[in-house]
């Protein structure tokens, strides 16, 4: 068995020696990347439209999702001291349920019809019920990862607290998933990401999050990339910082409950039935007080530990 030797560079940990990668998260991240070329082309080749969008629109996305998701579990997994046999099987176990999601997703383009939420027919009902118990064995999948995390010393404490906080933060954000199977639709569906107004309406470029009414897709979306944005945090404060090692340790402590917090306020927001970019006065008092607790805590660690 081979280990990760790793070493401080006042950055991200960084791995040295003979690093061992997590192979079939890797051959999921390339193969995913091969169908988000796949779905590109189909947006452009293939003119339906469905739920208001460019059909292959969702493939596309979650390949992409897929591709990133996969490869940063890969890089966490390598960064760890010593090899996890549970978390190195949760790996493969998550790309086993990515390779049911997308080929449901796939399979329902085909076919010319929606893969979330839809029961119209029986095989409907089965992919939809295959998807959601995929995603139930993924979150207890990268809970495992999560814990294997905890359980090791990891020598670099700000990538350390960026990736446990950013694996905790992608839990939160999975789970919010499960408010969308709980809106009341027709009887075709079980479920809807929009709040107030129905799927397929007025909706932003690329992302679709509905500009009429709220969105629960937009917390999900920003909790799971926690995953990515706390790492990327870590990695800039140690290169374009001088910051000692344990400031950026409190202060990445400090922007990881933001963050979580943040997405806590979007889904009020969207459950509030607010468009993203059309808050309320009550919401936007809410994230100034956000903002300015997290400047405040922030300023005063950076005083008191320089």
């Amino acid at each position: 068995m081979t280990t990760v030797d790793t070493y401080t560079t006042g950055r991200v940990a960084a791995p040295r020696g003979r690093v061992r990668w997590n192979r079939p998260l890797l051959w999921l991240t390339a193969a995913s990347a091969v169908l988000a070329v796949v779905a590109a082309v189909g947006i452009v080749a293939d003119d339906r439209i469905l739920t208001g969008v460019p059909i292959w629109l969702k493939p596309f996305k979650f390949a992409v999702s897929f591709a990133v998701y996969s490869w940063t579990l890969a890089w966490m997994l390598a960064l760890l001291p010593r090899r996890s046999r549970p978390a190195e099987w949760s790996g493969i176990i998550i790309v086993g349920v990515a390779v049911v999601e997308l080929a449901i997703i796939v399979t329902q383009v085909a076919r010319g019809t929606t893969s979330h939420y839809n029961v119209a027919t029986p095989l409907d009902a089965i992919l939809w019920s295959a998807m959601g118990t995929s995603i139930m064995v993924l979150f207890f999948a990268q809970l495992v990862i999560g814990v294997a995390t905890l359980r090791q010393r990891i020598p670099d404490r700000v990538a350390a607290y960026a990736i446990r906080l950013g694996l905790a933060i992608s839990l939160l954000g999975m789970g919010l998933a499960f408010l969308m199977t709980a809106q009341v639709t027709d009887a075709g569906t079980v479920g809807a990401h929009s709040v107030g107004v129905a799927d397929g309406g007025p909706g932003m470029p690329i992302t679709g999050w509905s500009t009429t009414g709220g969105d629960l897709r937009i917390s999900h979306f920003v909790g799971l990339h926690a995953l990515q944005a706390l790492p990327l945090l870590a990695y800039a404060m140690g290169r374009w910082t001088g910051w000692l090692p344990r400031v950026r340790a409190r202060l990445m402590l400090i922007l990881g409950c933001a963050y979580a917090v943040l997405v806590l306020l979007l889904t009020w927001q969207a459950l509030r039935a607010q468009p993203l970019l059309r808050p309320d006065g009550i919401t936007l008092a809410a994230l100034a007080a956000l903002v300015a607790v997290t400047t405040v805590a922030s300023i005063a660690t950076v005083k008191r530990t320089t």
